[in-house]
């Protein structure tokens, strides 16, 4: 990724770390978290005509209904799976990217799966243009997983589900840990952790995902 951000501005650097004392000061405490925050290029995530808006802290559209998620809850989520130091990740709803650029610098394995097809070729682009190699993309309907490739010790979603599914707990590995919105007007973040055949449920703060759909869409 170094060889990607050479060619972008100091402005762009400089509004990168203004984003990053924002991070800091709402409680993200994670300093690897927030140093891969303002490598990461934002802007290339979007389209050009929202791309001056990249490094505010808020959720912006990226088609089809769906959004980049706000840098403040990125960084959080990839808090909580830090803490846990987990190697092989599972992301649910690559969206654009972004967040799935955000964790490949940190864990050594990123299974990623995406129900829409338009969205993950631009993703599959950005994170080639970024040489993200330990990246593996599957389009499929994200909520069932992806039982060939687990277990994983990591699993993120990026899309809210009215529950947590069977699914997804049933390919968490012993120890591992879970990080999700759930619910439907009110959203919680919600961390998992597995201990043998039961599940350890913490809620930590409310949240605002797109729901988790089932379907593909090619």
């Amino acid at each position: 990724m170094t060889a990607m951000l050479e060619g972008i501005g100091m402005t762009s650097r400089r509004t990168r770390m203004r984003l990053v004392q924002r991070l800091r000061e709402a409680g993200i405490e994670s300093e690897a978290v927030l140093e891969i925050i303002g490598q990461v290029p934002r802007h290339i995530f979007l389209d050009e005509a929202l791309a001056h808006r990249a490094y505010e802290d808020t959720s912006l559209p990226i088609g089809h209904n769906q959004t980049l998620s706000q840098p403040y809850i990125v960084a959080r989520m990839t808090e909580l799976l830090l803490a846990h130091k987990p190697e092989r990740v599972l992301e649910l709803g690559t969206g654009s990217g972004y967040q799935t650029a955000v964790l490949a610098q940190l864990f050594p394995q990123i299974f990623s799966v995406e129900r829409i097809r338009p969205l993950q070729d631009r993703a599959r682009d950005r994170l080639r243009k970024l040489q993200c190699r330990n990246v593996l993309l599957k389009h499929a309907d994200g909520g069932m997983g992806w039982p060939e490739r687990g277990p994983f010790d990591g699993i993120i979603v990026t899309a809210a589900p009215t529950d947590v599914p069977a699914e997804l707990l049933e390919q968490l590995a012993e120890g591992g840990v879970l990080i999700a919105p759930v619910g439907e007007e009110q959203q919680v973040l919600v961390e998992v952790v597995r201990r043998g055949d039961r599940f350890e449920r913490r809620e930590l703060e409310p949240v605002r995902f797109v729901p988790l759909l089932a379907g593909v869409i090619r």
